[in-house]
């Protein structure tokens, strides 16, 4: 006898995938060269506090957060591995950090002026960042004169542990030019704040870098997209989809948790956005756009039941869809409904229900809901 269902939606991570696309990536870089896994925004809907146990088990030499509140949480669930904020970190927070041997990015001369106001400033591990080029975070190269003059000024006073930056247009293999001259501004930094006195790890690739530049492997690189089991754009998939085989991760089931049958004619949804063409077998499903289902994928999604296609009919809903079981024979409340995987011959990927959606694959992941449980295994099927 099977145990009962106690839940109507699960997310399942599949770590011997995982494992897979760390040791390609680990394949790429020279023997020196440590690997950051990217685990931000709960580790881009894989659920941060599984994931990270997970790549910490399988090698992983750094993690990468978003903020101190992911880095201490993860300190308090055990993790030992070394951390870096790579967001903005509030100078109230200084001392958490401290507490938690966590790194944290300093990238404007505001937040250098507050650590170096601060009690903290000799046991704060930092990681400067460097703006090349992408114009977000980052101290620019015409600052470089005034950054290197206040770290010369307190050398002695700061652990600078890295220096970094971000590729703005890494994922274009047709396109390395800008790339080129982001490599070269970073290098003349490094070498500007090493010229200080300090030794720090220096990196710059993310996924896309990774696969594309090994002339900027440097100490690390930090992987995230990748690790999941996705490209950072299609452009790169055309050109290393033969070579690397990446896997997904991750897979999105609910239920089926009504089923009818209704006219041709017959209205579905709020406002009764969708007219049925014929006669039709509905079924009901227990996700929405709460649990990270967009909206916008009302009367285009699509989900998977017992390995054939089925549209989603009329709109999205807060915690509800309907989809069209007509062409479905059999389905019955309480099959399984797979919508993100592989059910059968047929998969629908994070990439396919994004682009339809509207969205990029790193949004549509980053916003599933992270209550939904998630099992972590090796193929491993749902609760």
């Amino acid at each position: 006898m099977t145990e009962p269902r106690r839940v109507r939606t699960w997310i399942e991570v599949d770590t011997g995938a995982l494992a897979r696309n760390l040791g390609i990536f680990r394949g790429l870089l020279p023997p020196a060269c440590r690997l950051m896994a990217v685990a931000k925004s709960n580790a881009y809907g894989h659920g941060l506090y599984d994931f990270v146990p997970a790549v910490e088990r399988l090698g992983a030499d750094w993690v990468g957060v978003d903020s101190i509140v992911e880095a201490a949480t993860l300190r308090e669930v055990g993790i030992r591995t070394p951390i870096l904020v790579l967001g903005y970190t509030l100078p109230s927070l200084f001392e958490e950090a401290v507490r938690g041997d966590v790194r944290l990015t300093i990238s404007s001369f505001e937040n250098l002026a507050a650590l170096l106001d601060s009690p903290f400033r000799e046991r704060l591990g930092i990681h400067l960042k460097i703006d090349t080029g992408l114009h977000r975070q980052g101290f620019l190269p015409a600052d470089m004169s005034r950054l290197v003059g206040l770290l010369r000024e307190r050398a002695r006073s700061l652990k600078v542990e890295g220096v970094y930056t971000h590729f703005a247009r890494a994922k274009d293999p047709e396109d390395t030019s800008t790339t080129r001259l982001q490599v070269e501004a970073f290098e003349k930094a490094a070498a500007d704040i090493s010229a200080v006195g300090f030794r720090p790890l220096r990196h710059a690739c993310a996924t896309a870098g990774a696969l594309l530049h090994p002339e900027a492997h440097y100490d690390m690189v930090r992987v995230g997209i990748g690790l999941a089991g996705l490209w950072p754009s299609s452009k790169m998939r055309e050109s290393f989809g033969g070579r690397l085989d990446l896997r997904p991760i991750l897979a999105w089931r609910t239920l089926v948790s009504e089923v009818k049958s209704l006219p041709r004619g017959a209205g579905v949804g709020y406002d009764l956005s969708e007219r049925l063409v014929q006669d039709s077998r509905v079924g009901v499903c227990p996700v929405g756009y709460w649990h990270g289902f967009p909206r916008s994928l009302s009367r285009r999604g699509e989900v998977l039941v017992g390995g054939r296609r089925a549209r989603v009919l009329g709109t999205v809903t807060m915690d509800m869809i309907v989809i069209d079981l007509t062409d479905v024979p059999g389905a019955a409340v309480g099959d399984v409904v797979t919508l993100v995987g592989r059910d059968g011959a047929d998969e629908i990927t994070a990439v396919e229900a994004a682009a339809r959606a509207g969205q990029s694959p790193y949004e549509f992941l980053t916003r599933l809901n992270p209550l939904i449980r998630k099992t972590y295994g090796s193929s491993r099927p749902g609760p």
